[in-house]
């Protein structure tokens, strides 16, 4: 039996937010649920509204948070280009001041701090697969720099929190994710092929369709973070966590036609602005100091996903 800690979960009501909350309930903890639902909905979260153990506050991580935890994870941070370009001075914000204030919180409650990082802090990469000692390709002043920019501003936060303040911190790089509470508008591979496959819609495919991903199953990737969380405190990250199979938007998209046995055809579009040609991650540290791999193959995470979104469609009537 674990002991119980008070968790401080930021963008908790946002799709991995959402799921990090069962987790940590289930593991027998006191889970405090921040989020401004910005992108995150109180319907990720309504089945733990009756849970003694649970508690939801509306709070901007902009601003400071004065309370009592013993662990948090910064996960507050619209994560799709959709929604971070929408207000991106807003996304650099909740990236570096949203980091300031719960570095300063974690300072003054002796917690231990998680920082949700991304791959996006490659940029376009020239090395692959990436490994955590490559510095990245980014643009500093193109349209996703308030994502990928704010990102690394973050994690150099965190690090130098922990030079100066000796904070006990733990820093992970995500890659591409996927699974049940994914907003279905957000813009992103995965979501949007499913919704427009299963409305029998034309499926987007930007530019020819060779660029690579590799997607992990939300269940997955939290094993990861928690993995990470409960490693000694020399283990500090930043640790890549993703899974290393890569596959072209093509083979994504013919997949997911196959497993909604949808007759939807691929539309070709012109590629946005800084759109990474290939994202891998290289997951030996994962591997090595956290003994994590994924485990749930694509078609399995897929056909649990578009379950997911088949639900959501059919009780929305669309």
């Amino acid at each position: 039996m674990h002991l119980e800690k008070r968790i401080l979960i930021t963008g908790g009501a946002g799709f991995l937010g959402s799921h990090l909350c069962d987790m940590m309930l289930e593991r027998g903890h006191r889970v405090l649920c921040v989020d401004n639902f910005f992108t995150g909905t109180q319907q990720n979260v309504d089945h733990l509204r009756d849970n003694p153990r649970f508690e939801l506050m509306r709070h901007d991580i902009t601003f400071p948070l004065y309370v009592e935890v013993d662990e948090i994870y910064n996960l507050a941070c619209p994560a799709s280009p959709i929604h971070y370009q929408r207000d991106p001075v807003q996304t650099t914000k909740v990236s570096v001041l949203g980091a300031i204030n719960v570095l300063g919180l974690a300072k003054r409650t002796k917690a231990k701090v998680f920082q949700a990082s991304t791959s996006e802090v490659y940029g376009d990469p020239s090395v692959h697969p990436q490994t955590e000692d490559y510095w990245g390709n980014v643009n500093p002043i193109g349209v996703r720099s308030c994502y990928d920019e704010g990102k690394r501003c973050a994690e150099t936060l965190f690090f130098d929190y922990r030079r100066q303040h000796h904070l006990s911190i733990k820093v992970a790089r995500i890659f591409n994710t996927y699974g049940p509470r994914m907003h279905p508008n957000d813009g992103r591979v995965v979501s949007s092929f499913i919704v427009q496959a299963l409305r029998g819609e034309d499926i987007t495919m930007y530019g020819t369709g060779q660029q690579t991903r590799s997607f992990c199953f939300v269940s997955d990737l939290l094993d990861g973070f928690v993995r990470l969380m409960d490693s000694p405190d020399d283990v500090i990250g930043p640790i890549n966590i993703g899974n290393p199979s890569e596959f072209t938007m093509i083979e994504l998209a013919d997949l997911v036609i196959e497993l909604t046995g949808s007759r939807s055809k691929v539309r070709h579009l012109p590629l946005p602005q800084d759109d990474p040609r290939q994202r891998k991650p290289d997951i030996t540290k994962a591997r090595d100091l956290l003994g994590w791999e994924p485990r749930i193959a694509l078609r399995e995470g897929l056909q649990r996903t578009i379950a997911y979104f088949d639900r959501q469609l059919t009780a929305a009537g669309t």
